[in-house]
């Protein structure tokens, strides 16, 4: 016996019928928004390549928060733009370095926001590298020290905590950098703070804007050797398993739009969190593109994130976490 073919229709009504049969459900609660804190005072400037995104200097930090929790948002990203950058990135680590006072001063302003700080070198070396460098005169090849990197970054994480930091998330992909730094958390009493790993971060062309927010782009060669190749999805299995073996609490996948097929992996082999990061280029694209008039910007952002979630990831990290809250607040 045969049966016709028979659509759904009566569930694609009404926009109230829509909505209890919706599968994906996209809240502000999903964002955490990142933040570019820099010295000196009086700064708020728009960043070139990323419209909307600004440079901030301490004083004008704290408005930029109370929007943030205005809208609902319950978690940032602190990126920091030190004055200051030397061969060791020490003022990554520094007691008073810019990202630790200003979560110092976000933790007094509104003490229920997460925190999550960026744990990396790359902002704060003169050479723009995520650690160390070191040149070996006899094969005359100049590569990142991964044991002395891990070092700093440690100190790094430990640093962060101590400010109030709530999630250290390690951008910097050495070797074992997840089981260091939740040894030096561990022996440093922060035991409880959880860690954002950035298990699966591959070597993109999608970074461009923000190496130009952070003033972070290498001085020679480039990161292939510490970040992965686009071309591989079974290596990025073995990089997050590696990660939860070594004490990782959520498991992030950078960048978010060409690596859905990875987001979703993630999601359904291992079972923690899924952190998607809408990088930089994927946001500023979208901006370009609805500055010409070309694309409906409320339509796509609202598209592009649901797509992310539907792929599985329970956290994004977007840009357009602001905008994106605003109009599902319409």
């Amino acid at each position: 016996m045969s049966f016709p073919i028979v659509r759904n229709r009566r569930l694609r009504g009404t926009a109230a019928l829509r909505n209890l049969v919706r599968e994906t459900q996209l809240t502000v609660h999903d964002f955490i928004y990142p933040l570019f804190v820099t010295e000196g005072t009086g700064v708020r400037e728009q960043i070139g390549s990323m419209p909307g995104v600004f440079h901030l200097s301490m004083d004008q930090l704290e408005a930029e928060i109370r929007e943030v929790q205005a809208l609902g948002i319950q978690a940032i990203l602190l990126f920091g733009v030190p004055d200051h950058k030397d061969d060791l990135g020490s003022e990554a680590y520094g007691n008073h370095s810019i990202v630790q006072r200003a979560t110092r001063a976000i933790k007094e302003w509104a003490p229920e926001l997460l925190v999550v700080a960026d744990t990396c070198l790359c902002q704060y070396t003169s050479h723009g590298h995520c650690g160390v460098i070191k040149h070996d005169e006899r094969s005359n090849r100049t590569e990142v020290d991964n044991d002395l990197s891990l070092e700093l970054l440690v100190q790094t994480a430990v640093s962060q905590a101590e400010a109030g930091a709530d999630i250290i998330a390690p951008s910097n992909m050495m070797d074992g950098y997840v089981q260091a730094i939740r040894a030096g958390l561990d022996e440093a009493g922060f035991s409880h703070v959880p860690i954002m790993a950035y298990s699966v971060k591959y070597a993109s062309a999608f970074y461009g804007p923000f190496r130009d927010a952070a003033h972070s782009a290498p001085q020679f060669g480039d990161r292939k050797t510490y970040q992965m190749d686009p071309a591989n999805g079974r290596e990025a299995l073995r990089e997050a398993e590696s990660d939860v073996r070594e004490g990782a609490d959520l498991l992030m996948v950078k960048p978010a739009l060409a690596y859905m097929d990875i987001i979703r992996q993630l999601k359904d082999q291992f079972d923690l969190p899924v952190v998607a990061y809408n990088v930089s280029a994927e946001y500023s694209m979208v901006k370009a593109a609805a500055e010409r008039g070309w694309i409906n910007e409320q339509a796509i952002v609202l598209e592009t994130l649901t797509g992310l979630k539907r792929a599985g990831a329970d956290i994004i990290i977007t840009y357009h976490a602001k905008d994106a809250a605003r109009w599902l607040a319409q």
